[in-house]
């Protein structure tokens, strides 16, 4: 290896230390971004970092949100979302007292057609319900991480639970997706096997 390679890779280095960013917000970060509830086991991992001080970050953030005083820092303004624990994970949600604001807020969005992605998406959710994003991709084939996030945006879709040993979340469709589509409930909707080509009603059964 020649002295310039060894340079080359200790400036790559110190690019990519993030150790002096504050332990709080990188979490935050992660937070803002997951969209399964992160352990603090995993989220040590990733950052790198021993999983005493995750935790003790998390219980930071939590004080944080909820306008309580962290550390030496004094108590600053309730946010309008919360860091809670599902699952064995942690995730941040909209606090409950302003979920009707974020719900008035996604319902009153100029609508917009669904791709032809989400529509698959949607209808394996709505005849296969409760149903993990996991298994989703299962029968589709295909990632569904973006079309699941839209789907929820648009209020089609809810967060159902959490499995108590994976974590992993089951989604559900929503009364809106009931007014939508004109139906009192689930039980109306058409039996899928007339909709699907030759044998592909067995993936769905």
């Amino acid at each position: 290896m020649t002295m310039h390679e060894t340079r080359a890779e200790s400036t790559d280095a110190r690019a990519d230390d993030r150790s002096h960013l504050p332990l709080e917000r990188r979490i935050e970060a992660i937070l803002m971004v997951a969209d399964e509830p992160q352990g603090a086991v995993h989220l040590a991992t990733a950052l790198r970092v021993p999983v005493k001080e995750v935790k003790a970050a998390i219980e930071a953030l939590r004080a944080d949100y909820d306008g309580r005083p962290v550390g030496d820092r004094p108590a600053g303004p309730e946010r309008g979302f919360e860091l809670r624990e599902v699952g064995g994970g942690w995730r941040i949600y909209v606090r409950e007292a302003y979920d009707a604001d974020a719900a008035d807020f996604v319902l009153t969005q100029t609508p917009s057609k669904l791709s032809q992605a989400a529509l698959e998406t949607l209808a394996v959710i709505a005849y296969k319900q409760p149903i993990t994003r996991g298994a989703v991709a299962a029968i589709r084939a295909v990632n569904v991480d973006s079309v699941v996030r839209t789907l929820l945006g648009r209020g089609l879709i809810r967060e159902a639970f959490a499995d108590s040993e994976t974590g992993a979340i089951h989604y559900e469709t929503t009364e809106l997706l009931l007014t939508q589509l004109g139906l009192n409930s689930l039980d109306e909707l058409p039996p899928i096997s007339p909709l699907l080509p030759d044998g592909e009603e067995d993936v769905l059964a």
